[in-house]
């Protein structure tokens, strides 16, 4: 599969998984939570699809979203198969993106630090 051919094709997941969580997924473990689906990365025979998501909220909820994911798999699928022209309709894993929550972490550090060398300097 081409890089092109791949790359549209994770945004064409990306984009329809965004729309079937909020409009159409009726699990009480997902509706509410504020997912961002960050990433796809499909696998050149387009067979499985690793999709890394984010949401802003504590252990328990992160856990719960994540059964719930979880769960609603398969249902995810075979709807995105109804959306996508492709030969397979990929098996989908999610997986929790922390890249935003390291750069969040991050950032207060470093504002940590601005704030320790101006006091020296005063």
């Amino acid at each position: 599969m081409s890089k092109k051919y791949e790359k549209r094709v994770n945004e064409l997941i990306r984009m329809h998984l965004a729309d079937l969580l909020e409009r159409e997924l009726n699990d009480p473990r997902v509706n509410g939570a504020q997912i961002t689906i960050t990433d796809v990365e499909i696998t050149p025979d387009t067979r499985h699809a690793k999709v890394f998501y984010s949401l802003i909220g504590d252990a328990a909820q992160k856990a719960e979203v994540a059964r719930g994911l979880e769960s609603a798999a398969g249902w995810l699928s075979r709807e995105l198969g109804k959306r996508l022209r492709t030969r397979h309709t990929p098996q989908l894993t999610f997986e929790f993106d922390e890249s935003f929550e390291r750069g969040d972490r991050l950032s207060r550090l470093l504002d940590e630090l601005r704030g320790d060398e101006e006091i020296k300097a005063s």
